[in-house]
This record gives C-alpha cells, sequence and structure tokens, in this order.
C-alpha cells in the first residue's frame, strides 16, 4: 500500500498531476492516495520534492536521491556505448561473478513494464547444468529440423538452409562437445520469460547495455528460443512459470576478441509527419 506522510507533505500537488491512474487526491491541503486504482508504479515516490510517499508493497531502501554526478550521462557518450558494442560469440575459459549477474538483472529488473506488471523473470543457468540444457537444445532443433526437411509444402521450403544447418550443427557437437555453435562454450546463460513480449524484450535490451558496462560480452540466441519453443523438456527443465514464455536467451561471458572501432549500418528509416 502506498501512503503520503501528512506532516512532510507540503500540498503542492505534483503527485496528483503525474499520477496516471488518477489514484491521488488533495484532501485539506494534502495528498491522499486511495490504492484503488494505484498501479504501484512509484511515480509519486519519485516527483515528491519533500520524500513524503512511501509503500510497504516495495523495499524502500532501494530508493536513491537524484544526482547528476551518479545519475547523468552525455546523449555522445550514450550514443557511441550502442554503437560500438557488438554480439560476442567468442568467450574466455572464465566463469561470470555471481554478482555481475545480478546486476545484469537489476538492469532488467528496474526496466518499465506494460501496466507496471513486472512481469519479467530470469532463470541463470551455470556448470553442469548448462551441460544439460545445451544436451537438450541440440536435440530440440535436430528434431525441428527433420520434420522441416520431410515437410514438402511450399512455405515450408525458405526455411531449409536453417534445418540443415540445425543437423549439422547436431552432428557436430555429438561428435565434439566443444564444437557448439549454439552456447559458444559461454560459462552462463540468463534466459528471459514474461508474461508480454514487449515487456521481457525491453528488459533483455537494458541487460544487454549492463553485460557491455561491467566489461562482459553476449548474444541473443534465437535458435535457443526456438528450441524451447518446442520442447516440453527444456520448459520443464527452466521451470518456467504458467502464463509466460521464453523472450530471450542471453549468452554471457568474458568475450576473448576485442574490437577497435564501431561499424556502419543502414540509414534509418523515418517518416516525418
Amino acid at each position: 500500500m502506498f501512503s503520503v506522510n501528512a506532516e512532510k507533505c507540503i500540498g503542492c500537488g505534483l503527485c496528483v498531476k503525474d499520477c496516471f491512474p488518477r489514484d491521488i487526491e488533495m484532501v485539506d491541503g494534502k495528498a491522499k492516495i486511495n490504492n484503488v486504482t494505484c498501479m504501484k508504479c512509484g511515480h509519486c515516490i519519485a516527483v515528491c520534492p519533500k520524500a513524503a510517499v512511501s509503500t510497504d508493497d516495495y523495499d524502500m531502501d532501494e530508493v536513491k536521491e537524484f544526482s547528476s554526478e551518479e545519475f547523468s550521462i552525455s546523449s555522445d557518450n550514450l550514443l557511441n556505448f550502442i554503437k560500438y558494442r557488438r554480439t560476442i560469440r567468442q568467450f574466455k575459459d572464465k566463469e561470470v561473478e555471481e554478482d555481475k549477474l545480478i546486476k545484469i538483472i537489476e538492469a532488467g529488473r528496474f526496466t518499465q513494464t506494460g501496466s507496471n506488471l513486472q512481469d519479467v523473470s530470469y532463470t541463470v543457468i551455470r556448470g553442469e547444468n548448462l551441460k544439460t540444457l545445451k544436451d537438450m537444445t541440440f536435440e530440440s532443433l535436430k528434431v525441428i529440423g527433420e520434420n522441416m526437411l520431410n515437410d514438402p509444402s511450399p512455405e515450408m521450403s525458405r526455411y531449409k538452409r536453417y534445418a540443415q544447418m540445425w543437423l549439422d550443427m547436431y552432428a557436430n557437437y555429438k561428435q565434439d562437445p566443444k564444437n557448439d555453435k549454439i552456447f559458444f562454450n559461454a560459462p552462463s546463460v540468463i534466459v528471459v520469460t514474461a508474461n508480454s513480449d514487449v515487456s521481457g524484450a525491453l528488459a533483455s535490451s537494458n541487460m544487454e547495455l549492463m553485460t557491455n558496462a561491467l566489461g562482459l560480452g553476449t548474444f541473443f540466441s534465437g535458435f535457443f528460443v526456438r528450441a524451447s519453443q518446442n520442447s516440453k523438456e527444456i520448459l520443464d527443465f527452466l521451470n518456467i512459470e504458467p502464463g509466460k514464455q521464453v523472450v530471450t536467451c542471453m549468452i554471457v561471458g568474458y568475450p576473448s576478441v576485442t574490437y577497435k572501432r564501431t561499424v556502419p549500418r543502414k540509414s534509418a528509416s523515418i517518416t516525418w509527419k
């Protein structure tokens, strides 16, 4: 429940103005939160000039006062940081520290979600469990590939190159487990699940930025997402909550390659109206 400390409240009305679901009203010159249509988004906590708003739904110790030194980054530096990031498929034989994995997940946890549902979940796989997940993933893609190659329908023809690729990858992995063209022998995997694809994707995008800020590398494995969609075994292994789906799979490790510069991209497709 959200509440207002009447002694601290100066009746400025900023929280009332900023409350999208209109759950706050002014009573006798003080803000009053009704907790009826409240989305628990916390805008009232963030906007109050006197820190008069609090909640027992979340940990208020996580609230930090704004300071330009700690919270600001120049737009040019941010854009360059985004331009410089690369998808990584070459990793060192080095474990990723747990505190860094938690920090990556924190970047996802504080990303906006639709209606503030905060419906994004994270599964971290390492060690022997990662070996088990690899085996299941290669097996699932093998089955998908075989089914695709045996499907004579014209609409399936465009995907058959992937089918053959998955069968070749499976054969190579079985011959030598180090020949891993899905996880690339990275030490850690974070599977992001959510009720909403958008919420999971937004969280994953911020997680990627944090991964790079920590000196780590990552790439999103679309092949794993495809494998999971066709494998109850994988979903059961990951303990996916009912109603949620795998949105992204982040392969995380220390990169064994260093890039010297950014790369060019197509011009943006923009329509001004």
